[in-house]
């Protein structure tokens, strides 16, 4: 079995891998989206591969995300509590996107992710 789990690097998702690879006996690929936040991504493939990934994918949609997403939402004003722009949430199906078409790539049998359900990135990722 192949997994394609989403990955920020975080203790979740680093433990997941481990999880997911020993209670499965499956191969990990873990994929990491770029829409710009350059910092974040610093040390992911390895850091995934020490917990246990096969293979580590950092996709870099920042081009898709700024054109096809930033840009709109810009243009709608579509700001949260007067203030805040939503970026982080905008970015969503983007990175869902692209998880699919990796595991399709890749032939994973199955996507996992690290979403604990704190706001509503759950709902996000499973609708």
């Amino acid at each position: 079995m192949k997994i394609a789990l989403a990955y920020s690097g975080g203790l979740d998702t680093s433990v997941l891998v481990r999880w997911l690879k020993d209670h499965y006996n499956a191969e990990i690929v873990t994929y990491a989206a770029d829409v710009g936040q350059e910092e974040e991504l610093e040390g992911l493939e390895e850091k995934s591969k020490a917990t246990g990934a096969f293979e580590h994918y950092t996709l870099d949609l920042v081009e898709e995300f700024a054109a096809d997403f930033i840009y709109p939402i810009m243009r709608a004003n579509a700001i949260y509590e007067g203030q805040y722009f939503l970026g982080t949430s905008i970015a969503r199906p983007l990175i869902g996107k692209a998880h699919i078409e990796l595991a399709r790539k890749v032939g994973a049998d199955a996507l996992a992710h690290g979403a604990t359900g704190k706001g509503n990135d759950q709902v996000r990722f499973e609708l």
